[in-house]
């Protein structure tokens, strides 16, 4: 959704309130308190009442807008930024694009949204084919070491960064030509590049009847444990090329993804990969990327969006 469709289709704080309401009442609003299902909304304290003990659950409890006092249509305006782009947007431009005089709540707001995405994303298993390779993507040092850190590949400048992606090979039936196509992808930091750190995610993000695609790298001597099926390639090679073909596309596109923030600490790193991989599994959604985020954002924790 566009900036403008937005402000025609929610011109006021009372619309985003009824879409909200609305939202919630069609998902279905369980009470915290005796997990009844029948509410009434109460419209002069914005909040459903269970009608089997009187509990209160206001609009925003329970949501990834939960204890937060920014208006609901801020909190949307945001998501329509967000969700309009498939580059990254700085808290910083979100902050001008919102005219908000403060940045820390932005800053919070966007990483709140950063943790919705990801928390929906954990819910896919990489299945049929895999790739799986490793990065390393800059991240925020202190002036004071910078200097006195390593430089190229394994520097402390530099986070660690597992990247997986579900491809399929496809064969033009006129040409012959073989080429892959790719489904969903995941991105994880990680603190080592050790056998074990990669044996571990391989077992919880793809399946293990699935073909799996590695370099010759050490790290991936020996999955027997992990995966039915393990093809090593030198991916210096036109083979090797071919079989690691979207985690490669996947991490150039990253590096470049990242280059729109200019300070990215280990600590939230991750949540700018949760970004990056969500937009990237809806590469196709178009307008309908808002509608699934506001819903990821009104259940973040339990509901079953997409």
């Amino acid at each position: 959704m566009n900036i403008i469709n937005f402000i025609n289709r929610f011109p006021d704080e009372s619309s985003c309130i009824e879409f909200i309401k609305e939202q919630r009442i069609q998902q279905g609003i369980v009470c915290k308190k005796c997990a009844g299902i029948k509410h009434y909304w109460l419209e002069n304290k914005l909040s459903f009442q269970c009608a089997s003990c009187g509990f209160r659950t206001s609009i925003k409890s329970g949501t990834v807008m939960q204890s937060s006092n920014l208006p609901i249509r801020t909190w949307m305006m945001a998501i329509t930024f967000i969700t309009a782009t498939k580059k990254g947007f700085s808290a910083a431009e979100l902050q001008r694009q919102l005219g908000m005089k403060r940045y820390e709540p932005v800053f919070r707001m966007y990483h709140k949204l950063r943790v919705v995405m990801g928390q929906r994303d954990e819910r896919y298993r990489l299945e049929d084919m895999a790739e799986y390779d490793e990065a390393f993507v800059g991240k925020a040092t202190k002036a004071k070491v910078r200097s006195q850190l390593k430089r190229g590949r394994g520097s402390q400048k530099q986070s660690k960064v597992a990247v997986m992606a579900e491809s399929t090979p496809l064969e033009d039936p006129e040409s012959g030509k073989v080429d892959k196509s790719c489904k969903y992808f995941k991105m994880k930091k990680i603190k080592n590049l050790e056998a074990k750190t990669a044996q571990n995610l391989i077992k919880e993000y793809i399946d293990s009847d699935s073909v799996l695609q590695t370099d010759k790298s050490t790290t991936f001597s020996d999955l027997s444990d992990c995966i039915d099926v393990h093809v090593r390639e030198i991916s210096g090679t036109d083979k090797g090329k071919f079989n690691l073909k979207w985690v490669h596309i996947a991490i150039s596109n990253l590096k470049k993804h990242l280059h729109t923030y200019h300070m990215i600490s280990e600590r939230m790193m991750q949540n700018y990969l949760d970004e990056f991989c969500y937009k990237l599994n809806r590469r196709y959604f178009g307008q309908k990327l808002f509608d699934r985020l506001i819903i990821a954002s009104i259940y973040p924790y339990w509901y079953d969006c997409g």
